[in-house]
């Protein structure tokens, strides 16, 4: 489900919500209200789902496999790159078979989220968060990307299915290659780690994440800042 089907107030609370979890300190009462949160997200898609005709609850059924899929819980076998470091440079197909590369990018920030698999309990989750919370990528003008080495027909029928609407990144053929310049691939998996790299403007690395395990999610919250720091170091920012 998408930010755009929820009703104004909640839309209005959600952004609330937002706002205010930067200025919460770490700790038990943060992730205590986040967990009410989440609680109150799963009940507001129960609620709609009951109220779906036939047809589009098969299809939320499909939306919903990621709920009964295997959990990944194994541990992180990587460091990322650190920080500093210039961005690899690559080109990968997104959902539609356009290729992205991320020389292209330069002059304004960029986000990579590594994720092992399409359909996945935490990619789901993870990505979903990502979409509700798009807009805070586009107002600091930071372009988001998601990597996995699904192929380009998974992200198209992933994405139809979640509504996500940035772009999906195969990194297939060959697999995992770009996984591995960024130093975040899993051999004995076939997959990459979880993992977030934040690249500025000029192409480098101001912040580098791997989770600890596999279904570990990155708290957005704590992403937020990061961004607000390589949002400032624009060319555009600087002239202001």
């Amino acid at each position: 489900m998408t930010s755009h089907q929820f009703p104004r107030a909640l839309q209005e609370l959600e952004q609330e919500f937002a706002n205010l979890a930067p200025d919460i300190p770490d700790g038990a009462h943060k992730q205590a209200l986040a967990v009410l949160h989440g609680i109150v997200m799963e009940l507001w898609r129960s609620l709609q789902r009951d109220r779906l005709p036939a047809r589009e609850t098969a299809l939320q059924d499909i939306v919903d496999l990621w709920r009964t899929a295997p959990s990944m819980e194994a541990p992180a076998v990587n460091e990322p790159l650190p920080v500093g470091t210039e961005a690899p440079d690559f080109e990968l197909p997104d959902a539609s078979g356009n290729l992205v590369r991320l020389s292209e990018l330069q002059g304004r920030p960029v986000v990579l989220a590594f994720y092992p698999l399409d359909w996945s309990p935490g990619c789901s989750q993870q990505l979903d968060l990502y979409q509700q919370e798009i807009e805070e990528f586009r107002s600091r003008d930071v372009q988001l990307l998601a990597i996995s080495v699904d192929s380009i027909y998974s992200h198209d029928a992933w994405a139809k299915v979640r509504g996500l609407s940035f772009p999906l990144l195969s990194d297939f053929q060959p697999k995992g290659e770009v996984a591995r310049r960024y130093q975040v691939w899993r051999d004995a998996d076939g997959f990459s780690e979880r993992a977030l790299y934040v690249i500025d403007a000029e192409g480098r690395i101001r912040f580098s994440h791997v989770s600890p395990y596999l279904h570990h999610l990155p708290d957005i919250y704590e992403l937020l800042p990061e961004l607000d720091a390589v949002s400032q170091r624009t060319p555009a920012a600087a002239n202001v």
